[in-house]
């Protein structure tokens, strides 16, 4: 049991280490790769026109339109990677540690991929719809709607604030129950 123990400790140190060089290597790819898609199903929800998302270092700001009937307006929302991104590394490492312990790793390691990259887009979406309903309705674009503005700051803060936080120890925790031996 002591041999396993050790084994599991190795295997997370190592993995950490190799996932988060790796990790320094492509997340501003990943954050783009997320903007990207999530941010053309926030054009269909907030009813507006993606103008651009541009890459600058580790932000990835993204410009929204909007036409009125005075002209037009962009709001621009800006996305830190590293906010929503920063527990990769630690998340593959827990995963990679449960190696010994899990069956059906492929299906197991799958279904982990998917809750991360939903976890994500699930951040990016609540950010960006939260900050165009604040900008459209502080600017009376949008009728002010409580509820409706309420619920975008709850759903972003609710997701940076909990679910960002404890996703390495919520998916290690789903496989290990789910997939155990």
């Amino acid at each position: 049991m002591q041999k396993k123990g050790l084994k599991v400790v190795f295997i997370f140190i190592g993995a950490y280490l190799i996932f988060l060089i790796l990790w320094i290597n492509v997340k501003d790819y990943y954050g783009y790769a997320i903007t990207y898609p999530v941010s053309n199903m926030v054009v269909l929800i907030k009813d507006v026109m993606l103008e651009s998302i541009t890459e600058k270092g580790d932000k990835i700001e993204v410009a929204f339109c909007k036409h009125i009937y005075r002209g037009e307006i962009t709001a621009h929302i800006a996305i830190n990677t590293s906010f929503y991104a920063f527990n990769v590394p630690l998340t593959c490492a827990i995963l990679a540690a449960f190696y010994l312990f899990i069956k059906r790793k492929k299906r197991a390691y799958l279904e982990a991929v998917l809750i991360l990259l939903f976890v994500h887009a699930l951040y990016v979406f609540s950010l960006e719809a939260k900050g165009l309903t604040e900008t459209f309705m502080g600017r009376g674009i949008e009728p002010m709607n409580k509820v409706k503005l309420a619920f975008y700051q709850f759903l972003w803060s609710f997701t940076d604030n909990m679910v960002i936080r404890f996703e390495p120890f919520l998916i290690g925790i789903y496989v290990f129950l789910r997939f155990r031996k």
